[in-house]
């Protein structure tokens, strides 16, 4: 049995991934933390081999650390890392030969849109993305998004416009990564939704992944729960342990 503790288990999400710990075969809860708790603690006192993070971006960085130093395996669904983040916690895992992911994103649908968008960014280098999320979300643009363009971008041809802008509102065309718009939504009633759109000739292309519940994540998270404990390295991606 492979023991699990839920960083972050009074959030939706970490409320998700508790459940679905438990009823996996092979996983045992063995704590809950959140806000306020002594995570590295709850992570040696309770034997922990495994710790799925879904708390806030702000901690995200921190609990990550926390969580490799206090010898477990980080299994982190926070969104908001940054690259130098993501290359410092790996040289730490590194060192210490512990594995375990950083994920944009845990649902395989999501997982196969990102690399369907790298591999159409090949031919359609015109690409624009459109992420949506619920109202609870704090941070724009969403880490899928980012992660998204991020994979492009390791592909697409680069495209200088000719064309100057102009803006009536500041800030209209949203935020720009490595030459790509990202427009971020957060309304009631959404749960985690992304549109990449190629444009081309006379067409369009556009890759679409929609969760309609929390629960969607789950069968990544189980999966990376059951991976890491195989691997020595920290990997950014859920792709890389499919």
């Amino acid at each position: 049995m492979i023991r699990v503790l839920v960083n972050g288990a009074r959030g939706r999400m970490g409320q998700e991934a508790v459940s679905a710990v438990k009823a996996e075969e092979g996983l045992e809860l063995v704590a809950e933390t959140d806000i306020g708790d002594d995570l590295a603690r709850a992570i040696r006192e309770n034997r922990t081999q495994v710790v799925v993070d879904f708390t806030t971006a702000s901690a995200g960085f921190a609990n990550a650390k926390i969580i490799i130093e206090a010898g477990a395996r980080p299994v982190i669904g926070t969104s908001g890392f940054r690259e130098e983040q993501v290359r410092e916690l790996q040289v730490l895992a590194k060192a210490r030969e512990t594995g375990g992911v950083i994920a944009p994103n845990f649902a395989i649908g999501a997982v196969l849109m990102m690399k369907f968008a790298q591999e159409a960014a090949k031919y359609l280098p015109h690409v624009e993305v459109i992420e949506l999320h619920h109202d609870g979300k704090a941070d724009s643009p969403s880490g899928t998004a980012v992660r998204t363009v991020e994979l492009i971008n390791q592909v697409r041809q680069k495209q200088v416009s000719t064309v100057k802008e102009s803006f009536v509102i500041s800030g209209a065309r949203g935020a720009e990564l490595g030459g790509v718009h990202i427009h971020s939504v957060r309304l009631p009633g959404l749960v985690a939704h992304q549109q990449v759109i190629f444009g081309g000739a006379a067409q369009t292309l556009t890759i679409q992944h929609d969760s309609l519940h929390r629960k969607s994540f789950m069968p990544g998270v189980v999966l990376a729960c059951k991976k890491v404990v195989t691997v020595t390295e920290l990997f950014y991606g859920l792709e890389n342990l499919l």
